[in-house]
């Protein structure tokens, strides 16, 4: 005897957000959470080594390493979020292909649409917040630490100085010697040669420290001699004095931003193809997390035996293609090869295709036509 139901019954109780949902979004969340991390801690630590040779050289200061260290990691975790969620979604669509899970999902009736909703779950949010970080956010981070290393810069001289050795700055005309610095920052025996209006001069104190004044910023000696003078002439200047002041010059200059620093707003009402092309990387960002996600659910289906991360290989090999044809697409861009509009698309579309050639693979090109089909009339 067949139980008459109420008409919509399965769909009126059905929740919009299932345990399974819920299930694989919490377990996609965990494991992007740690592949981010790894990603941002290898290429952060590979370009932060620049940052460090600065520091030792003197041109960039310690308080501020913390600072450059948070910025650089903000843009680098921007532009490695598709990377890392693509991993994540072959990972543990691929465990659960390996644990079987995925064959008591198709068992309850759940297909491929099924999984979509599940991964785009948290795939959606992403993609949303993802434009926000890759338009803004990150652009006045680069721009923000390019103004610090910049203003750094700036006030090098003096900078790093170290007891026990020899310490050069603005291309040999100042040369320090410190014998000991206390914890007030007062250096004790004190050597410099330095160079004034194209005569050089030499200073032996007592003690020095650094002063703000009104007029600048003074190195103030104390209790020492200077020597000024031409090498093999006689008219020698020798003086001692008890405290005497050099003024470090101001080094005045504007701040050159790389195209990864440059505002959005500027680059959209721009007609450089060089902005346009990095427009189009900004845009690529969201993108990719949603065209990533689309063609990671196929390529992530193996055999139980396949092994935990059946397709990961695969799935670093399409990236690498991926990733690659964008840098050769911003190079036509750029070198007006092709228009930009078919600059925006063609990657992206490319990526699409792949994605759909895998689905067809998987369930057939009738099914999937049935589908499309389905979904235009519905």
């Amino acid at each position: 005897m067949d139980a008459e139901w109420p008409q919509g019954y399965k769909t009126g109780r059905r929740p919009m957000i299932t345990v399974l949902d819920k299930m694989i979004a919490k377990d996609l969340l965990v494991t992007l959470f740690s592949v981010w991390t790894v990603l941002v801690v290898i290429i952060v630590s590979r370009k932060f080594i620049n940052v460090l040779d600065l520091a030792i050289k003197g041109q960039v200061a310690n308080e501020t390493l913390l600072t450059i260290l948070g910025l650089k990691t903000i843009v680098v975790s921007v532009n490695f979020l598709p990377a890392a969620l693509f991993m994540t979604v072959l990972m543990v669509l691929g465990r659960m292909y390996r644990d079987q899970e995925m064959s008591a999902v198709s068992s309850a009736g759940g297909g491929s649409a099924t999984i979509y909703r599940a991964v785009f779950l948290l795939v959606f949010p992403l993609a949303l917040l993802a434009v926000g970080l890759a338009l803004y956010v990150s652009p006045w981070a680069a721009a923000t630490m390019e103004q610090i290393i910049h203003k750094d810069g700036e006030n090098a001289d003096i900078r790093g100085i170290a007891a026990g050795r020899f310490s050069e700055y603005s291309q040999g005309d100042l040369v320090f010697y410190v014998e000991s610095i206390t914890a007030d920052k007062t250096m004790h025996k004190v050597f410099v040669q330095n160079r004034q209006n194209g005569i050089p001069g030499i200073i032996n104190a007592e003690s020095a420290r650094m002063k703000d004044l009104p007029d600048g910023r003074f190195v103030v000696f104390e209790q020492g001699r200077r020597t000024q003078g031409q090498p093999g002439e006689l008219n020698f200047i020798v003086e001692e004095f008890v405290e005497y002041a050099v003024r470090l010059e101001d080094k005045i200059s504007e701040v050159t931003y790389p195209k990864e620093a440059v505002t959005s707003d500027f680059l959209w009402h721009s007609t450089v193809k060089r902005d346009i092309a990095e427009l189009q990387r900004r845009y690529s960002i969201p993108v990719g997390i949603l065209l990533l996600s689309f063609l990671a659910v196929p390529l992530a289906q193996v055999s139980p035996r396949g092994g935990v991360y059946g397709n990961v290989l695969a799935g670093f090999l399409i990236y690498f293609i991926y990733g690659n044809l964008g840098s050769v697409n911003q190079s036509w861009v750029i070198r007006g090869a092709i228009v930009p509009w078919l600059g925006l698309l063609w990657v992206n579309v490319l990526l699409f295709l792949t994605g759909t050639f895998l689905l067809a693979r998987i369930y057939g090109w009738k099914w999937l036509i049935l589908k499309l089909k389905k979904k235009v009339v519905g």
